[in-house]
């Protein structure tokens, strides 16, 4: 097809637009300037291997898009790579959809990549809006018959598809909100990026409780995942939701994030444990803050420290053993740069997170699940946490062998999101664990988790090694936390990971009646990407 041709449905008949000539039926104007039609020339043709030529990916572009745009989708389908799982996609797209009137602008090919371009109107009930969207298509060569063919994804119908979703039309399942924060302040997707997903989240799960009414919409819908509206062919009347948000800290938070990619970054009050903010910036969308399974690394310690002087193996002020390695059941542990400390407190180990002062005492505390049992009964890792958006809980199985030493200092099979470390910090910071919420429970009394409170020589220790991280002039956090104020602590912490250059940077902190944590995959030691980004969120608190 010539550039700037279009495919579409013209007065109940399909033409073929290029250079104001239009072609009837499925006949097309050859790339060497004869004609004939495109279908039935791939269909007779010997079958080629090798690469694909221009040719090649030009007429079988054009015959999908031109059966596409027809409505025919046996033959659009047949052109696909995934004939059957593509017919019912494209039947979905005007039946379930129920997008009419549909002009399709291919685009110049970029190898075997065709973009194009589509413009159509969405109808129902006698509601009309228009839709219009880019998106691309890649031929390849058919695996066994070695035609060329349409590679079939979600998003070639919609480039916001993905797999296991579909386009649907009509009266919304939920109501839409108007979110606000603890303040009443609007939350908008716009303004706030990072509260996409969970904004529709909220929408999926407390729009009916609300008192909104449905309006009809165009929506992704897919059984996983929340519906997410593309086009509102009626509006509704938005039910207002409460959240426990807070806008000044979810901005800074937002723009804290900015600072790296892949990072991530959550705020809780330890007093109530209202989630304050939620900020991602990463390629593939992920929630990875609320969602997030990465080893913890040193930030870890936290937990395993209150374990260590529950089991009487460590005082914050007495004094612990730190050499440069440690050799626990065949495998060596270091410190960063083997540093190492004599004669110095457990405190001055904690903050400057020295690994062998937390690895030479699993012999001596000779209970491999005993690190889990504190996290869960302390710390509430693991017990289900309900916030109102789909999240992880942290886990801290038992383990065996060298693995249990690295748990301790949070490698291994421990996982964590930067909501759980937040949690995590805050606990520490108020002496008990409070179930992280994002909407208050009171809107449908849903069980929170519980946990006892921390012994109060336990916290006390906690607070006065988590100050020390972030104030001393050894503590791996003073630097970060240089610009923070108040009453403060914090923990450093960096996991290794197979196959990255770089370890995952940790950090959990608080500051006053405030907690947050970070994580950038890949970012190093945790005090120079990670702990700029908190100290960035604690600062607007």
């Amino acid at each position: 097809m010539r550039s700037g041709a279009k495919v579409a449905i013209a007065g109940g008949v399909f033409v073929v637009v290029a250079g104001g000539v239009a072609y009837g039926g499925y006949t097309l104007v050859g790339g060497d300037g004869g004609s004939g039609s495109t279908q039935s020339r791939t269909q007779n043709a010997p079958a080629r291997t090798g690469p694909l030529s221009a040719d090649e990916i030009k007429e079988t572009s054009t015959a999908f898009l031109q059966a596409w745009a027809k409505g025919d989708t046996a033959a659009a389908g047949a052109l696909t790579n995934n004939q059957s799982v593509a017919a019912t996609a494209l039947t979905g797209y005007r039946d379930d959809a129920h997008i009419t009137d549909v002009v399709v602008t291919p685009g110049t090919p970029s190898g075997a990549v065709v973009p194009y371009t589509v413009k159509a109107q969405v109808s129902f009930e006698g509601k009309t809006a228009p839709l219009s969207y880019a998106s691309q298509l890649t031929v390849v060569r058919g695996q066994s018959t070695f035609k060329p063919l349409v590679d079939w994804q979600p998003a070639v119908l919609h480039p916001q598809l993905k797999a296991g979703e579909h386009l649907v039309t009509g009266g919304a399942a939920n109501p839409e909100i108007e979110a606000v924060d603890y303040k009443d302040r609007p939350l908008t997707k716009e303004k706030y990026p990072s509260l996409g997903a969970i904004l529709d989240g909220l929408r999926e799960k407390y729009g009916a409780k609300v008192n909104g009414t449905a309006g009809i919409e165009l929506q992704i819908k897919g059984a996983n995942t929340p519906a997410r509206t593309l086009i509102t062919l009626q509006k509704g009347s938005p039910g207002k939701l409460k959240t426990t948000l807070d806008a000044d800290v979810q901005a800074a938070a937002e723009n804290a994030v900015k600072r790296f990619g892949e990072s991530s970054v959550v705020a809780v009050k330890p007093s109530t444990g209202e989630i304050r903010a939620v900020a991602d910036n990463r390629t593939d969308a992920f929630p990875a803050s609320l969602q997030g399974r990465v080893a913890p690394g040193s930030t870890m310690k936290i937990v395993t420290a209150a374990m260590l002087i529950e089991k009487g193996q460590v005082s914050a002020d007495q004094p612990a053993e730190c050499p440069s390695s440690v050799v626990w059941q065949g495998v060596t542990f270091h410190n960063l740069d083997n540093f190492s400390l004599t004669d110095q407190p457990f405190s001055k180990s904690f903050a400057k997170s020295c690994n062998t002062a937390f690895i030479k005492k699993v012999d001596d505390v000779k209970d491999n699940g005993a690190l889990g049992r504190v996290a869960s009964s302390y710390f509430g890792i693991g017990q289900d946490w309900k916030v109102g958006v789909p999240s992880f809980d942290g886990s801290v199985p038992a383990s065996e062998g060298a693995e249990t030493a690295a748990a301790y200092i949070g490698q291994g099979k421990v996982q964590m999101s930067p909501l759980d470390m937040a949690s995590i910090a805050a606990t520490a910071q108020s002496g008990r664990f409070r179930q992280p919420v994002i909407v208050p429970q009171s809107l449908d009394g849903r069980a929170l988790a519980q946990a006892s409170p921390l012994p109060a020589g336990i916290d006390a220790q906690l607070r006065k090694m988590m100050h020390l991280t972030a104030t001393a002039s050894y503590g791996t956090a003073t630097q970060a936390m240089s610009g923070v104020h108040g009453d403060k602590g914090a923990k450093t912490g960096s996991a290794e990971k197979d196959g990255q250059n770089k370890s995952d940077s940790w950090f959990a902190a608080y500051s006053d009646d405030l907690a947050a944590a970070g994580l950038v995959q890949s970012g190093g030691h945790g005090g120079d990407a990670a702990g700029p980004i908190v100290a960035q969120v604690l600062r607007a608190g």
